[in-house]
């Protein structure tokens, strides 16, 4: 392996793109690889504002942690964390307190490899690969455990991750098992690519991505709001991702269209 990529995990292919990389390219990360930034490229030729709906969910990200550590959550799961880039869930909780704790969840090799760097100093964060169906292994493995008291309330995140879950997973079912472990007074944020937005472009996008062998499955508006069965909406429910309670332009894209691509929504567990 070339001196460059020696920190790279093993069974990494470099060559075959991956979705969390090629996110990762759109937010002006570092960790990507150019077969990643070809994908990258070639999609912001079909959809030019797809970079922006990558700024807009982070953003979402930051507002939706903030009503929830506002709202008293001290204890985070982020499943599909994705890479370590400017914005992560624990800076942006644990600047608001300290005492907050985040377990963050991938099943790329180099998101969490990456992770697992970030947060070597910070004993309060831990970071592991695992799947999103295991949820038995990622709620009782130690490493959650050491940090997430599950009689309390928790913030499960799930940005962008479900449109790469088939329909033959039932990801409707995972969240309800997940659910069922949280506590009263948990909240659920969740994004999503909406399949009845309008969005110029998104069919050829998709095609696009048969590549990275993850491919998206957009889906309605309805078939979202089935994820937040069981939790309360919070206002102003599932919406356009930037327009979930924004605090100024910056959330915002000029597309009207990238605002509406992601779905966001947060619920709360009564």
């Amino acid at each position: 392996m070339i001196p460059e990529l020696s920190w790279v995990p093993p069974e990494v292919d470099v060559t075959v793109p991956n979705p969390a990389r090629v996110y990762d390219y759109w937010l002006d990360g570092d960790h990507h690889f150019p077969a990643d930034r070809e994908l990258g490229e070639q999609i912001l030729k079909i959809m030019p504002g797809v970079r922006d709906a990558a700024r807009l969910n982070r953003a979402f990200l930051r507002r939706a942690a903030t009503f929830m550590v506002e709202s008293g959550v001290k204890q985070f799961l982020d499943i599909g964390s994705g890479i370590p880039t400017v914005g992560n869930l624990h800076e942006i909780v644990q600047q608001l307190d300290p005492e907050c704790r985040v377990v963050y969840v991938d099943r790329e090799p180099v998101a969490v490899a990456h992770s697992q760097l970030l947060l070597k100093d910070n004993d309060r964060c831990v970071a592991m690969q695992a799947d999103l169906r295991d949820v038995d292994g990622i709620l009782d493995s130690p490493k959650t455990r050491e940090l997430i008291d599950f009689e309390q309330p928790v913030g499960l995140f799930m940005l962008l991750l479900l449109h790469f879950v088939p329909d033959s997973w039932d990801p409707a079912g995972l969240l309800a098992q997940y659910r069922a472990r949280l506590a009263s007074g948990s909240f659920l944020a969740l994004s999503h690519v909406a399949a009845d937005a309008g969005s110029a472009g998104l069919d050829k996008a998709i095609e696009a991505y048969q590549s990275t062998q993850n491919n998206p499955i957009p889906r309605t508006h309805d078939e979202v709001m089935r994820f937040f069965d069981g939790f309360e909406m919070v206002e102003p429910g599932l919406v356009g991702c930037a327009m979930w309670n924004p605090q100024g332009v910056g959330d915002m894209s000029e597309d009207p269209s990238i605002n509406l691509l992601p779905y966001a929504g947060v619920g709360r567990l009564l």
